[in-house]
């Protein structure tokens, strides 16, 4: 039996167990595979799943599992960020305001430094674009990305971290402090929209700024990191 927090991959684990016991053992049946998708929820029953023939053995998916109650507000944004908890229950905007925050106090974005080049002026939003159309945010058909789909994600990640570089680099301000540390988050959320070419008088950018940053972080683009501190000794 397979147990874990929402949207830990518990699923994937079950086929990925599934893919080398078909690889090794090759089977005279064909066997179903678990679901699996990027948001909680999406086991919603246990379930047994073959993964081997000879002898038989069986694997049993579980729902997700959270404690009855969250102890602080700090475990439930983390929760969130990692993506245990569905988004529209504590907010894009405010996950992308923790995470930002969390970045800045380790002086994440000061370590990009020599990752990200500097990047020309190049993201001034054209008058004549149109408005932000709701349909850009729903689930579209996979395809296999091509080599300037890859490239796009390439510079636009490097365009990211050299945003988030040089507005903390610049920072004046104490980043101890509370209002000074919103200030500096409300200025990355900024440049940020330009950044990610999301046209400022839609009355969504905020959110489509939150969204793709969350994109971006959960799909590893930015980097691996732990969210936990994580004593030295």
């Amino acid at each position: 039996m397979v147990v874990g927090v929402p949207n830990v991959g518990k699923s994937a684990l079950i086929n990925s167990i599934h893919q080398i016991a078909s690889t090794r053992f090759p089977l005279q049946e064909k066997m179903k595979r678990a679901t699996v998708g990027p948001l909680p929820g999406v086991t919603q029953d246990i379930a047994g799943y073959k993964i081997a023939h000879q002898p038989s053995i069986y694997v049993l998916d579980t729902p997700g599992v959270l404690v009855p109650n969250i102890p602080n507000i700090e475990i439930g944004l983390k929760l969130a960020l990692a993506g245990s908890v569905k988004d529209s229950v504590v907010g894009e905007d405010r996950i992308v305001q923790y995470l930002l925050t969390v970045l800045n106090t380790r002086g994440t974005p000061l370590h990009w430094k020599h990752l990200a080049n500097p990047i020309e002026e190049t993201t001034q939003i054209s008058e004549d674009k149109p408005d932000y159309n709701p349909k850009d945010i729903r689930p579209k058909m996979k395809k296999l990305p091509d080599a300037s789909d890859l490239l796009y994600v390439k510079d636009l990640v490097a365009e990211v971290r050299h945003a988030l570089y040089v507005t903390l680099s610049e920072f004046g301000g104490n980043i101890e402090d509370e209002n000074d540390m919103e200030c500096l988050v409300e200025h990355q959320f900024e440049v940020l929209q330009k950044v990610l070419r999301i046209p400022h008088k839609s009355s969504e950018a905020r959110l489509m700024v939150s969204k793709k940053f969350l994109t971006l972080f959960r799909s590893g683009k930015l980097g691996s990191f732990v969210l936990d501190d994580v004593p030295e000794s």
